[in-house]
């Protein structure tokens, strides 16, 4: 019983503290925190697996954020491939470097797609954590001695 009553209290305490998962956009990826920690695309993912719509819109913002990268860095990749023939002295193919530019144009809105999609499911998981619920859950703790022996009371 008291395994149970401690194991209760502690599980209540625990969710006071936030759990929503702030993102912060860098120069080549997304930085995403929960509870001052950094977490990856696909931890993000795993976390939002309790919400189902939420996991199926991170998902596919993963998704579509992996194919954004593929055809970018391909894209770069052509464009770079000329380039550096050129810079070396040698004849460049300009098509490649033509190429290349489609590809990387062709990466923005598929990148832009999965920025939308990632913040609707945020905003769907965190949404669970309104600052009403979560804020102003304030446990209090005491000492108790009576009949049954010596404890610790919560009271919220």
């Amino acid at each position: 019983m008291k395994k149970s009553i401690l194991i209760l209290m502690l599980a209540l305490t625990s969710m006071s503290f936030s759990q929503k998962i702030e993102k912060h956009k860098t120069l080549f990826k997304y930085e995403f925190i929960q509870n001052g920690y950094s977490l990856s695309f696909g931890d993000v993912v795993s976390a939002l697996s309790n919400n189902k719509e939420a996991y199926n819109l991170a998902k596919s913002a993963k998704n579509s954020y992996t194919l954004s990268q593929i055809i970018g860095t391909a894209g770069g990749f052509l464009i770079g491939w000329p380039l550096g023939t050129a810079l070396g002295g040698g004849k460049p193919n300009w098509t490649l470097a033509g190429i290349g530019a489609g590809l990387v144009v062709v990466s923005i809105p598929i990148e832009i797609s999965s920025d939308k999609k990632i913040n609707k499911a945020l905003e769907i998981y965190n949404a669970e954590f309104s600052e009403t619920s979560m804020r102003n859950f304030k446990p209090s703790y005491r000492f108790i001695a009576n009949n049954n022996g010596i404890g610790i009371a919560m009271n919220f």
